[in-house]
């Protein structure tokens, strides 16, 4: 039987002549928050951007599928109209290219486009419960966005277009605490038994709000360890090191990582 949801089995990742990922596994049911964590460097936004299909990453070992799909062939605009998102660390900024008509663009993409009126209508709706002033959607994607706004943005996107599975790279990265809870509380508020979600996060905190039913540890391109919410606690108390061997530096949650 084809479990719904994001299904990765033994993956392997490299970019250029680096091995990344090294034989990766897991599985997030559809309806599912699971929240990956590791030290910096390792493979993190790797994966992230795996699932999505970013050229740079090179699959040599393993699958990746959602709802039963392989897409280890399909381009990330084929990915994203089977209803995949990503949110990544850093997102671009697009200078000319309003909010407004990027969301409206994204849609037709999806083949989800609204009548005029009604898009508007659900687009004041969802950037009011984000705390967005309306004139926000006249300003550039993220063309001189604070870091919060940002955030607010991608789950603005992620609330709009639907997927069925969201991948979130750091979406608490730089966020104050009011900030931290308006996006939590966005996601929370787009959370559906179809939708599928993994977080990728070194902050506890953001995790106290959404309540992830798994954690994932990534250390050197293996998950190498999983547990419930108190697992992130051990974390923030203990360092990395209690569960990835002794020899590890602890390093505290909350630091900026890459990868």
């Amino acid at each position: 039987m084809t479990v719904r949801g994001l299904s990765i089995d033994n993956l392997h990742v490299r970019i250029g002549e680096t091995d990344i990922l090294r034989g990766v596994t897991l599985e997030v049911p559809e309806g599912e928050v699971h929240a990956l964590m590791g030290p910096n460097g390792s493979g993190k936004s790797t994966l992230a951007y795996t699932i999505m299909g970013h050229p740079s990453y090179t699959i040599t070992r393993g699958t990746v599928s959602l709802n039963g799909t392989s897409l280890g062939e399909l381009s990330p605009e084929e990915r994203a109209r089977l209803g995949l998102f990503l949110s990544p660390q850093y997102p671009t900024a697009i200078p000319g290219v309003t909010v407004v008509n990027f969301l409206r663009a994204s849609l037709r993409g999806l083949g989800k486009e609204l009548p005029a009126r009604a898009f508007l209508s659900r687009l004041s709706e969802t950037m009011a419960s984000l705390h967005m002033d309306d004139s926000f959607r006249g300003r550039y994607i993220n063309d001189g966005f604070s870091g919060g706004e940002k955030k607010r943005t991608e789950i603005l996107q992620l609330a709009l277009l639907e997927p069925v599975f969201a991948v979130l790279d750091e979406t608490d990265s730089g966020l104050d605490v009011d900030a931290l809870r308006t996006v939590a509380e966005g996601v929370n508020r787009v959370r559906t038994p179809e939708l599928g979600i993994l977080l990728i996060t070194h902050y506890n905190r953001i995790l106290e709000h959404l309540k992830p039913d798994v954690i994932h540890l990534l250390y050197k391109g293996q998950i190498v360890a999983a547990g419930g919410p108190e697992m992130a606690q051990e974390i923030e108390k203990s360092g990395y090191a209690p569960f990835i061997g002794t020899g590890a530096e602890p390093e505290p949650m909350g630091a900026h990582h890459g990868n």
